[in-house]
């Protein structure tokens, strides 16, 4: 990780070294947490986060699901964002939100635990691998389930709840692969350990609905409009397992992940186990979309002002 200079925490600027938590954070026991994934991108247009109020959105609403009150506004926290990338003099980054239950009670009530938000930036490639987005990458059906909305909110992107998919990944890297995939408690496709999934048979793009126990992805949603706009048609709708093995191509979106293909699942190569067509179209204007060369999508890209870049 090349880390930054600064951290943001509580309305505060720190250096990264000096950004430290009590061993009895409740979140640190309890993973009493919720967060974001955002980028920040060298566009056209100089530096920028994309889809930004999305991913503030996203981030007050898995905090409301935890009855977590985040103690500043959705403008504060955006612009402490713009102010750590530029303080860090950034212009690419990979950007983490978080929002935790702090040091103050310990036990399994946490309401009377202090709410503390963190900001930190730093430089991050992609999550598979930039071999991986242009080759495609391996993947193997995990034994673990996604979790259920019976038991936690998969809607939540809450910190505990990410065990879920370190189990899931360990056990795919441990294979010999590089993803997992994760079926629902219905058996029926649900994601990646940190990404959306499509699978394309016979031109049309299908994606597991938000029914499916699936995170709702910020650019799950841009990778839907992008290849609706190309003139794919693209269903949300249950996927069965072995549906995975018939495709002609699938690929997985996500923050970390941006728009990778899957080459292979369970050692069946999908079509000739290299990234296809349908996959390389939406994959290349979404990466347009990303550094801000579609102008179409320019609205999704939050500008870092040079304004902001002042001494700490």
């Amino acid at each position: 990780m090349q880390q930054a200079d600064l951290i943001w925490m509580n309305g505060e600027f720190v250096k990264w070294e000096d950004a430290k938590v009590h061993v009895l954070t409740h979140g640190l026991h309890y993973g009493t947490g919720v967060f974001e994934g955002v980028r920040c991108y060298d566009t056209e247009i100089g530096p920028a986060v994309f889809r930004h109020e999305e991913h503030v959105d996203r981030l007050y609403r898995s905090a409301g699901l935890y009855y977590m009150d985040i103690p500043f506004t959705k403008e504060q926290i955006r612009q402490a964002t713009l102010d750590l990338i530029a303080r860090n003099g950034m212009r690419s980054c990979y950007i983490r939100p978080l929002v935790y239950r702090g040091y103050g009670t310990m036990g399994l009530f946490p309401l009377e635990a202090p709410v503390d938000v963190a900001i930190a930036v730093w430089e991050w490639g992609s999550y598979l691998g930039e071999e991986g987005k242009a080759n495609g990458v391996r993947a193997k059906v995990s034994s673990w389930r996604r979790i259920s909305p019976e038991s936690l909110i998969p809607q939540a992107k809450a910190c505990g709840q990410y065990l879920n998919s370190v189990l899931a990944k360990i056990e795919s890297h441990k294979a010999g692969y590089e993803e997992a995939i994760l079926l629902d408690d219905h058996n029926h496709v649900c994601e990646g350990s940190g990404e959306n999934i499509f699978v394309v048979r016979d031109g049309v793009i299908s994606t597991p609905p938000l029914t499916a126990s699936i995170l709702d992805g910020i650019n799950r949603r841009s990778a839907i409009q992008i290849a609706r706009d190309l003139g794919y048609e693209l269903i949300e709708r249950d996927i069965s397992r072995g549906e995975l093995y018939l495709a002609d191509e699938i690929y997985v979106t996500g923050t970390a992940a941006e728009l990778t293909p899957i080459r292979e699942v369970d050692d069946h190569a999908i079509g000739d186990g290299r990234p296809g067509p349908v996959t390389k179209a939406v994959q290349a204007l979404f990466e347009d979309a990303l550094y801000g060369r579609a102008a179409q999508y320019r609205d999704w890209l939050d500008p870092v002002p040079a304004t902001a870049a002042v001494e700490a």
